[in-house]
């Protein structure tokens, strides 16, 4: 690949005179199209210790948007029963031609449901938050752990470690999966657990193959409330919502080089701008950004990313 990125980031879509805008996040805007049916537009917009920067990563979006794609048409096709909000990737007709190119392969068309305000996380490797509390407390979540982990140490098994569904801005909070059920009722909480940690054993498996050790990763689930169906929603298995390591620089006892924001990350850092406002990325900051995001994605799909139009799901071919 060139040494430039051959695409400018995309920041805002710009649909409100078509679509309602029922929410904005760091990333995604999502419009209603119906009283059924949302579309989640995946920006290229990046945060990192909580603060979205001024410029953004080229393709980031797209490349969310059809990991999350393929993820979905794999765990469905490996577990039948699995009901997931995405229709598909074709773009609804009301946008224009001119418009269509730079939408396309960022935009989801997904059903709309009742989500549960908890974020669903499995762990299987100890990391991030859980290491930190583990050193103080032998405790993830507040579940007593095994003696003598090591920082970045495989877990014994797949562990859910849920949280609380912050508003935009504050954190989420760890809590223990008890506490999860007196949020959304035990019934639902325990059908999460049980889903979420068969996807994250499945997922595992098939990334692990692909020189990907999915470290921990985040989902979120709703509920069909016609049906009383618990769906899984939002983005799976992603570089943002996930910790993916590679499986060939693993070594247990120390951080782990990962397939997102560690450029980024290091970048503010080194430079005394963690978590700073008004901040942007140099060119090669977010080049070699955008380049790990695809290498995650060449990775896991088996498909050749270029340029935003990677061969599968080309055209906007529908995931289910």
């Amino acid at each position: 690949m060139d040494s430039q990125s051959k695409s400018e980031p995309f920041m805002r879509s710009d649909l409100q005179d078509i679509f309602p805008l029922v929410a904005q996040g760091k990333v995604r805007e999502i419009y209603e199209l119906d009283e059924k049916t949302l579309l989640f537009v995946a920006s290229d917009r990046i945060s990192a210790y909580d603060v979205i920067l001024e410029n953004g990563v080229p393709n980031k979006g797209v490349v969310l948007t059809l990991i999350s794609a393929y993820w979905f048409k794999f765990l469905k096709a490996a577990l039948p029963t699995l009901e997931t909000h995405c229709i598909g990737l074709n773009l609804p007709p009301q946008i224009p031609v001119e418009l269509r190119p730079k939408y396309q392969n960022r935009s989801m068309v997904v059903r709309k449901v009742k989500v549960f305000p908890i974020e669903s996380i499995v762990r299987g490797y100890i990391a991030g938050s859980a290491w930190k509390e583990y050193k103080e407390s032998r405790t993830v979540n507040g579940i007593s752990m095994p003696s003598g982990l090591v920082e970045s140490g495989r877990l014994p098994k797949a562990l859910w470690t849920p949280s609380t569904k912050a508003d935009q801005g504050d954190h989420d909070i760890n809590i223990h999966p008890k506490y999860a059920g007196k949020l959304i009722g035990q019934k639902y909480a325990d059908q999460i657990q049980s889903i979420s940690v068969t996807l994250y054993n499945v997922a595992y498996a098939h990334a692990y193959s692909r020189g990907i050790i999915i470290a921990d990763t985040k989902f979120e689930f709703g509920l069909d409330v016609e049906n009383d169906q618990v769906i899984l929603i939002d983005e799976v298995l992603t570089p943002d919502s996930s910790r993916f390591w590679p499986v060939s620089k693993y070594e247990p006892g120390r951080p782990q080089e990962s397939f997102d924001k560690q450029f980024l990350r290091d970048w503010l850092a080194s430079n005394d701008l963690a978590g700073k406002e008004n901040v942007a990325m140099p060119a090669d900051v977010a080049r070699k950004t955008e380049l790990k995001y695809q290498e995650a994605y060449e990775r896991i799909t088996g498909e050749i990313f270029e340029d935003g139009l990677p061969s599968v799901l080309e055209g906007g071919v529908l995931v289910k």
